[in-house]
């Protein structure tokens, strides 16, 4: 079995809901917060290319810290680097969970897709 990392802050429900899932599944994965130990820009650059998806979807859209900063005005005019700097600098604008493994990313918690990826 690939050796996975969960991503999460321990106090969001859908980490919380996602985290019983795998436990749930006999899953074995590292944790860790997201707020204490968030990800490098190098982190995110990596992950973003795995995934395949749009680097809007590891941002936390309906998270406080992206609504303070104006993000959803702000993103379409932003460069990658720029929002990978941004990402970087605090794991409450990141999206989560994000079940990172060798040759997978999942960002956000949705059964079908993890249970069609893992």
């Amino acid at each position: 079995m690939k050796k996975l990392t969960f991503v999460c802050y321990p106090r969001c429900t859908t980490c919380q809901k996602a985290q019983k899932w795998l436990t749930e599944k006999g899953i074995a994965f590292d944790v860790r917060d997201i707020k204490e130990n968030n990800p490098t820009e190098e982190e995110l650059r990596k992950w973003h290319k795995l995934s395949g998806l749009p680097l809007k979807r590891f941002f936390n859209t309906s998270g406080l810290k992206y609504k303070e900063l104006a993000l959803k005005d702000k993103l379409p005019t932003m460069s990658e680097d720029e929002q990978y700097k941004l990402l970087s600098t605090d794991g409450m604008l990141v999206k989560r969970p994000i079940l990172v493994g060798d040759d997978v990313v999942l960002v956000g918690f949705r059964e079908k897709e993890w249970l069609d990826k893992i």
